[in-house]
């Protein structure tokens, strides 16, 4: 994955700095949500003067450019995983330890459909999602 992020940032003039070489690195090897302070402390693995503020930056970068899903969710970090290529995915969050399940199962197009046609807007994407306490949580 990460080959083919380092492209796109080439393409768009950034600097493939040793440091935002770490980052992408960072979250190129993981397969779960992290916050920035988790990829920070794998980053600096590779290369230890990686700052926190080069995480930020690079964090932005990438979700400028759609490479990156970031996650919102209230009093807990954000968090951000590697968007794969042609994966269209949607979040259950836990509200209690912050733990995030994807899945791709997802059909709104009637509904996208019906809001467009009430709205007037032209529908570009969606984001999807829901919010309760994971098995661990509910003990």
């Amino acid at each position: 994955m990460q080959k083919d992020i380092l492209p796109v940032l080439k393409r768009y003039g950034y600097k493939l700095t040793p440091q935002r070489r770490a980052v992408i690195s960072a979250i190129a090897g993981s397969s779960n949500h992290v916050t920035p302070a988790e990829l920070c402390e794998r980053a600096r693995s590779e290369h230890p003067k990686v700052s926190l503020v080069t995480v930020y930056r690079t964090l932005k970068i990438l979700s400028d450019l759609g490479l990156i899903c970031e996650m919102h969710t209230e009093g807990i970090s954000h968090s951000y995983l590697l968007r794969r290529p042609d994966e269209h995915h949607h979040h259950i969050v836990c509200s209690d330890c912050g733990l995030v399940v994807d899945f791709t199962e997802c059909d709104l197009s009637g509904l996208e459909r019906q809001l467009s046609s009430e709205t007037g807007f032209e529908m570009e994407h969606h984001l999807l999602e829901f919010i309760g306490r994971c098995p661990g949580c509910r003990r």
